[in-house]
């Protein structure tokens, strides 16, 4: 397999480790450092862990450039898998799956490896447990800002320390006397936390400093609130023949406000509707809840463009790859990490997701390696809605909690 010169490099720079993390930013190519470094390390056995929509597109590029047996896991014993092999499975079935406990003499990689960052989920325990010889970190984004939730990454690469003196070393936290609880308020010594994880072996390495890639450029789609809307954000209720909806938790309201700048927004869809008649260029648009998808595709079938779809129920690129004119509907949670879709340069976020990371992540499935034109991003943004809030927190790496709309709404 031909590699870039960069990806060459981070080889290089861990050679001799077995226990590596690649945290090259999207678009470097994590796939085929840590497939190549599987192969160098050359273990009888090879488990890949992976979101379940990429388990295709890894079986795919494993058959394609390697000679390895490849096993999707569900429910084989161990001992029937021969040597030479690459069993992939999913991070929502690892836990399910005991029989993986049998299996030694391996080498384990963790696609997207922040997806570990709770070490007290059920995924997490089990994963640290698995007796591989050699471990693979990918990653682009590690921790999405927050350095605490490398703690479990660190495990695996060897760092022998301890949760408390990772946080006392390196985050700076605050007591809440109301909550009784300590708040994370930044971060400390991050550069000598760099070079600690470097001598375990892990490599960070962004676009920039490898590639000249195209600008990028923000655009706002301004869209009418409806009296909906407005209705529930003073009351927290609505009582329609079509639609009840009552706030009466900061998770409801925060729920219902969104779908209400957003599904049941009549203003936002036929803005849509204007944006995909006016351009026969291929569009990413990205959505949260089934009624949106249902919502657009609806106006996409009207129009007569082509739909392909990576949702967590279906995954379909078909129209995307042929059609110049195809809608491509994305859901934030399936598709917003390691997907390529540099065939298009303009992506439409209909709806916010409340996750910083599946937000940074979007914003490269155009962005990469492989893209020559301009990247337009489009925020449909409903006037006064929680969507400015949504993408205030977000652009600053911060998840917007029920608890932050909870403190801003008691501010208002």
């Amino acid at each position: 397999m031909k590699l870039f010169p960069h990806q060459d490099d981070v080889l290089n720079q861990t050679y001799e480790h077995n226990r590596v993390a690649y945290y090259l930013d999207m678009g470097l190519g994590k796939t085929f450092v840590g497939s190549e470094k599987m192969w160098e390390l050359n273990t009888p056995y090879n488990i890949l862990i992976c979101q379940k929509s990429k388990i295709d597109d890894w079986k795919e590029h494993f058959e394609e450039h390697y000679d390895y047996t490849v096993i999707v896991f569900d429910k084989q014993k161990i001992e029937m898998v021969p040597p030479e092999s690459i069993i992939i499975i999913n991070y929502d079935k690892v836990w399910r799956r005991d029989e993986i406990n049998k299996l030694r003499n391996f080498t384990m990689m963790l696609d997207e490896s922040s997806m570990i960052k709770n070490e007290k989920s059920k995924r997490s325990k089990m994963i640290l447990k698995l007796p591989a010889e050699n471990i693979i970190l990918l990653s682009g984004t590690p921790t999405g800002g927050k350095y605490e939730e490398l703690y479990s990454q660190l495990r695996l690469l060897g760092w022998d320390i301890s949760y408390k003196t990772f946080i006392r070393s390196y985050v700076v936290r605050e007591w809440d006397e109301m909550k009784a609880e300590w708040n994370i308020t930044g971060y400390k010594h991050v550069d000598r936390l760099k070079r600690k994880l470097r001598t375990y072996g892990a490599v960070f390495m962004k676009t920039e400093e490898v590639f000249d890639l195209p600008d990028q450029t923000d655009i706002y789609v301004k869209v009418k609130a409806t009296k909906l809307y407005n209705t529930f954000r003073r009351d927290f209720i609505i009582e329609t023949p079509e639609l009840t909806l009552i706030g009466d938790t900061p998770s409801k309201a925060k729920l219902y406000l969104r779908q209400l700048a957003g599904q049941y927004n009549q203003n936002k869809l036929d803005k849509l509707r204007d944006m995909m008649a006016s351009t026969n260029d291929r569009l990413i648009i990205f959505y949260n809840f089934k009624e949106e998808y249902k919502r657009i595709k609806q106006i996409a079938d009207e129009l007569e463009k082509p739909v392909a779809t990576i949702s967590g129920d279906l995954k379909d690129l078909t129209a995307y790859n042929n059609y110049e004119n195809s809608i491509t509907l994305v859901q934030y949670q399936a598709g917003a990490m390691g997907h390529n879709l540099q065939k298009a340069n303009k992506i439409v976020y209909f709806s916010l997701t409340d996750k910083s990371i599946l937000f940074d992540q979007s914003k490269k499935r155009t962005h990469r390696i492989g893209q020559e034109k301009t990247c337009f991003y489009y925020y449909m943004m409903t006037h006064g809605s929680i969507e400015w809030r949504m993408l205030e927190s977000l652009r600053t790496q911060t998840d917007y909690t029920d608890e932050l709309f909870r403190e801003e709404e008691m501010r208002e």
